[in-house]
């Protein structure tokens, strides 16, 4: 799973002229899921983007977490995180997962979040989207989530 954070004042994600999803403060976390993400525990990465320190305490310093924060994400998936721009002028999308193994590894990732207590809006699988955000910072973050090892 491959993930772009960005640390935001706010965000929001439309479909045509409906806003599916939107928060104030928080994390927008753009998602792509890869071959082989069904091996990922979901719960370690929902703990992983909760917990990372990217938000300033009162001297300033990057030391504190989105949930200690209690602060809001927006999950918008987003299959072209792993678009292979290397050879030729069209990206080759070979290493994104099909849309029937995806959303289903999407949702999971959701449902993780909000299982650690994350108020969590979400983007529309599938969907062209207009997403819209103000970033803080900026902080942005590529977070590149593997699969254990199959060989152990």
């Amino acid at each position: 799973m491959r993930i772009v954070l960005q640390r935001v004042e706010r965000a929001g994600v439309r479909v045509g002229d409906q806003v599916v999803g939107s928060i104030g403060a928080g994390l927008l976390l753009l998602v792509g899921i890869g071959f082989g993400d069904g091996l990922l525990d979901m719960a370690g990465a929902a703990r992983k983007v909760l917990d990372l320190r990217v938000f300033e305490d009162v001297a300033g310093k990057m030391n504190l977490s989105l949930r200690e924060l209690g602060l809001d994400v927006l999950a918008v998936p987003q299959f072209t995180l792993y678009g292979d721009a290397r050879k030729g002028h069209r990206p080759s999308y070979a290493e994104a997962a099909p849309p029937g193994v995806a959303e289903p590894l999407f949702d999971a990732f959701v449902a993780a979040l909000r299982g650690e207590g994350a108020p969590v809006a979400v983007g529309r699988f599938g969907a062209h989207m207009s997403v819209d955000l103000v970033n803080d910072g900026p902080v942005t973050l590529v977070l590149d989530l593997a699969p254990p090892d199959r060989d152990g």
